[in-house]
């Protein structure tokens, strides 16, 4: 049976998600290996031919940005029970807001021009996640349903907008916007790559959530929702006001994640742009222990596998699913090793 440890090592605590990641490579070598597939080769090409190649640590700074920004969020509302596992419908909405303003004033440059589309899409990730929070607050409504069916609303949204109203008139009827002109896109900031001004914005964000969960009065109401409900309750904390604060707050980073994906390395609007960051963002939360700063390590991890995945795909001919179910793998093992670390095994012996 399991028993709770009545302190658990900080030392194991610690080495959870390393041993998550150390678990998922040998059961991800042994798939690999029934795949017909070297298993040594494969976790090479995924785990260190990206960190040998200049071009590949600049990709990994492109794709761990959007990881970060919406693990962030999500992680206040995990921290205080609150579900969010519609991030990806969030991120959708704000690269189409985003995306919006940029295409509204196509022809009219402008330094002021970014931060109008960053707090569009901000506020249009916001305004999505706001309905799972209305419907829980006032109906009760459970928040992973609500928040995960609207998923599939805001995609069909975006493929609607780019094949009619946003959808390029010089584009020989194909479903996407123009390409936002130069003031609309992200700056580069490390020349021969596409890492953009972005990255800088979500590192900077993940320093102002850690001082905002571990030194202000907001991460501290969090932090009690989450762990003791009613003594949250008893110390004057509203509920309805955490769940709509956590939600909001998540849903406006994930907003703000897809108006970077859709005006930095994407360049316009297309039905593609939404690729599961808002879900593997969930993994990513987990794997950064809930906290900020561990949040941005565990980013670049999963945006290694992205990119070692592709080029695994590419290099090996393994089936997008096989990485797919690679990147699960990390998720179970992160779970099963933080039981672990919370209980331990005991056995009991049964009488005669």
């Amino acid at each position: 049976m399991l028993e709770p440890r009545t302190a658990p090592p900080a030392a194991l605590q610690a080495a959870v998600p390393v041993l998550a990641v150390a678990l998922t490579m040998i059961a991800g070598g042994v798939l690999f290996a029934a795949l017909g597939k070297n298993p040594v080769e494969a976790i090479r090409i995924i785990f260190v031919d990206p960190l040998l190649d200049p071009f590949s640590r600049s990709e990994l700074l492109v794709k761990a940005a959007p990881l970060a920004l919406i693990a962030v969020g999500l992680s206040f509302g995990f921290r205080a029970g609150v579900w969010n596992i519609g991030a990806e419908g969030q991120f959708v909405i704000g690269a189409i807001a985003g995306g919006a303003v940029g295409l509204a004033f196509w022809d009219v440059p402008g330094l002021w021009l970014l931060p109008l589309m960053a707090l569009a899409g901000m506020l249009g990730g916001f305004l999505w996640a706001m309905i799972p929070a209305l419907l829980k607050i006032r109906f009760g409504a459970n928040e992973i349903l609500v928040s995960l069916m609207l998923v599939y609303v805001a995609q069909l949204w975006l493929s609607a907008l780019v094949s009619g109203p946003l959808r390029d008139p010089a584009g020989f009827n194909f479903p996407e916007s123009r390409m936002f002109h130069d003031s609309a896109t992200l700056p580069i900031i490390l020349g021969g790559t596409r890492a953009h001004v972005g990255v800088l914005v979500a590192l900077g964000i993940a320093v102002a959530a850690y001082v905002a969960l571990h030194r202000h009065v907001f991460g501290y109401r969090v932090r009690l929702m989450g762990a003791a409900p009613r003594a949250a309750r008893f110390a004057g904390v509203s509920t309805n006001v955490m769940i709509a604060a956590c939600l909001g707050l998540s849903g406006a980073l994930a907003g703000l994640a897809g108006m970077f994906e859709a005006a930095g390395p994407v360049g316009q609007l297309v039905p593609s742009l939404p690729v599961g960051y808002g879900f593997t963002a969930i993994i990513v939360a987990f794997l950064g222990r809930l906290d900020p700063l561990g949040i941005v390590l565990a980013s670049l991890v999963m945006a290694l596998t992205y990119i070692g995945g592709e080029t695994a795909q590419f290099t090996l001919q393994i089936p997008a699913a096989a990485i797919s179910v690679f990147q699960g793998m990390l998720l179970f093992f992160l779970l099963a090793t933080e039981v672990l670390s919370r209980y331990r095994l005991r056995r009991i012996r049964r009488a005669a």
